[in-house]
């Protein structure tokens, strides 16, 4: 019962509130809120507010949910365990992926995906796209078994497999001064004029603006945000040319001396060495492995 409870808890926290979760759990919100209230009871603790003012979680109840993550995963971590005793693998897999590499030909994910699926059918595979840092963060914590993400810093406390590449291009929107062409003699020096919109976490693209002394006046926090600024007209900014290839198209942006302004960064996946992971996480990183080992 209470691991029922928690995990009513945890898709509540997810949706962003009952109404939300109603869908996701499949019952109806006044059973939702039962549940909740009797997991408030048995913690002698108040989880969530919720009103007019929306749905929240407490300071307990954000620390009660990062307990549960734990919790669930252990949980989920002794069902694998157990399905191995009996020669089979099963419990369910939280794959965690940067944004915007399905458009990136380089990336053979689906293909592991296709691969992983064939040898352990009864293994449910969960997708996330999340920021770099939080996949970091998510699979340190155990929330998430396997991510894949670009290679930045190397953590001590995460295993890497190097995957695939990709090309970042610095693009400039309709209606930016840089649109219609820019100088032939133009550089970094001189680029540092404009505005620019960059990721505002550590990674390559934090990297390389810090070490080229870009102006960041823009920041944002995918590569989805990047794309909006860059449309606006306003800053320059890079994204990968697969993803930035459709909007060239229509004419909406160009890349600006891309022989110039550029930078390659690669993908690896990553996982907790220990303790040591379980069957179906290692089988999920040896299919990424072996896909793009055969792309090569």
């Amino acid at each position: 019962m209470d691991l029922r409870l928690l995990r009513v808890f945890k898709a509540v926290a997810d949706c962003g509130g009952m109404a939300a979760a109603e869908l996701e759990l499949n019952i109806g919100i006044s059973t939702i809120s039962r549940h909740v209230k009797d997991l408030e009871t048995r913690l002698r603790l108040t989880l969530c507010r919720r009103g007019r003012a929306g749905f929240a979680l407490t300071p307990d109840g954000q620390r009660v949910y990062e307990q549960t993550l734990s919790l669930l995963s252990a949980v989920d971590a002794f069902r694998s365990g157990i399905a191995a005793i009996h020669g089979r693998l099963g419990g369910e897999l939280e794959l965690a992926l940067f944004d915007k590499t399905a458009s990136n030909p380089q990336a053979r994910i689906a293909q592991a995906m296709a691969r992983f699926a064939g040898q352990a059918p009864e293994v449910r595979l969960n997708v996330h796209v999340a920021s770099l840092n939080a996949i970091e963060r998510g699979v340190i914590d155990g929330r998430f078994h396997v991510g894949v993400i670009p290679t930045h810093r190397a953590s001590g406390s995460l295993a890497y497999e190097d995957l695939f590449g990709e090309t970042m291009q610095l693009y400039a929107g309709a209606g930016h001064a840089l649109f219609k062409g820019e100088p032939r003699t133009m550089n970094w020096t001189q680029l540092r004029g404009h505005a620019f919109a960059g990721l505002g976490y550590h990674s390559p693209n934090m990297q390389l603006a810090h070490a080229r002394q870009l102006v960041r006046t823009a920041t944002g926090f995918d590569q989805e945000s990047i794309a909006l600024l860059i449309l606006s007209g306003r800053y320059l900014g890079f994204l990968p040319d697969h993803y930035a290839a459709s909007f060239v198209a229509e004419g909406r942006m160009r890349a600006v001396a891309p022989q110039r302004f550029r930078y390659d960064c690669r993908f690896a996946a990553i996982w907790r060495p220990s303790p040591e992971p379980g069957r179906a996480t290692a089988l999920f990183t040896q299919c990424l492995a072996q896909a793009h080992r055969q792309a090569a």
